[in-house]
């Protein structure tokens, strides 16, 4: 019986047997995004094969409702805008920020917002409805279908996915990496057969570099929004130097070979936060950042958080500072992760940089 690993490899298998090899970014795109048995369609693993800052801590979520109450007013504090989450997974983000925002800023925060979230996942959207169903939340595909309007926009954890291309030097020649078949008609990365290099604008260095070209379309769709638009993003990478080969896969809590199980591994590399920075900045946008996750953190207020909740929970107290630990100590998160926001002109500096 063919099971949904062995229908998408099948398939990617007839796509390369019929078309030749595909870049690594064409096999991230149908590994993940695929609508029938892409990883993000149908087995969302939240907390089996990885587990994100929302789910580690109720500060961070607290933090970013702070953050958003701060930025609503920092707009003007129109009586209608949009708050975008990008892909937010169960929703624990948002559950924490809204709760802490609606104290923060009060029924006038809570009355200007539509809630939407950009989510592909038909099981999350369902999931999601229901949870945030007093708030009517609007779903949509990708960024570019959220309506118009003035907006905050949040992504943790999102960039991470956006598939890359890679690139790799030998001999003084850039070749890119591709997903071929063995004699054997099993998947095996490969370097295609021209020559061509890496983008413009990409720093190059080592002999191996990766490119997510989702970021240029991610900057356009920011640019091309009414203003204002203030968005926030946090997640793991450099914040000058373009990625090596960071292509990891996870399943059911542990690494795994990125092509062993297409549609059943989350596949993620590092993103390159300074192209993200000078595309955002050639393009118009205002950028603050990227800054280590820890920081920004701390200047939103989290130990005095941390303080408070220790307080209020005196036989948890190791586990919750432990929690908190992790997002800001930079042996652990606290300086791997990173923050960038980026702004339409004109809006006062973002809390937090």
């Amino acid at each position: 019986m063919q099971t949904a690993e062995t229908s998408l490899t099948d398939r990617l298998v007839s796509l390369i047997e019929t078309g030749g090899p595909i870049p690594l970014s064409t096999f991230m795109q149908i590994a993940l995004h695929d609508p029938q048995a892409g990883y993000y369609a149908t087995r969302p693993g939240l907390g089996r094969d990885f587990t994100t800052a929302p789910e580690t801590s109720q500060i961070f979520g607290e933090l970013i409702g702070i953050w958003l109450v701060h930025e609503w007013r920092g707009l003007g504090a129109p009586e209608r805008f949009q708050l975008v989450e990008i892909g937010p997974g169960r929703g624990q983000l948002m559950l924490d920020a809204l709760r802490v925002a609606g104290v923060a800023g009060g029924e006038a925060f809570l009355n200007a917002l539509s809630l939407v979230f950009v989510e592909p996942s038909p099981v999350l959207r369902r999931a999601l409805a229901d949870v945030f169903a007093p708030l009517n939340p609007v779903f949509a595909g990708t960024l570019a279908a959220v309506p118009a309007g003035p907006a905050l926009i949040i992504g943790n954890e999102y960039l991470d996915c956006l598939p890359a291309r890679q690139f790799r030097r030998s001999g003084g020649v850039w070749r890119e990496c591709v997903v071929g078949l063995t004699e054997g008609r099993r998947l095996a990365f490969g370097l295609a057969a021209d020559e061509p290099r890496p983008p413009a604008g990409t720093a190059l260095a080592g002999d191996a570099v990766e490119v997510q070209t989702g970021l240029d379309l991610l900057v356009a769709d920011l640019v091309t929004r009414a203003s204002p638009v203030r968005a926030l993003f946090i997640d793991y990478g450099p914040d000058s130097a373009a990625p090596g080969d960071t292509l990891r896969a996870y399943r059911d809590g542990r690494q795994a070979g990125p092509l062993e199980a297409p549609g059943l591994c989350d596949l993620t590399v590092d993103v390159d936060f300074g192209r993200l920075a000078r595309l955002a900045a050639a393009a118009g946008l205002d950028v603050a950042g990227p800054t280590p996750q820890g920081m920004f953190l701390l200047g939103l207020g989290a130990q005095a958080r941390l303080n408070q909740l220790v307080a209020a929970n005196p036989d948890t107290a190791d586990q919750v500072f432990e929690a908190a630990r992790k997002l800001i100590d930079p042996a652990d998160m606290g300086a791997r992760f990173k923050a960038i926001c980026l702004s339409s002109g004109g809006l006062p500096a973002p809390a937090g940089f």
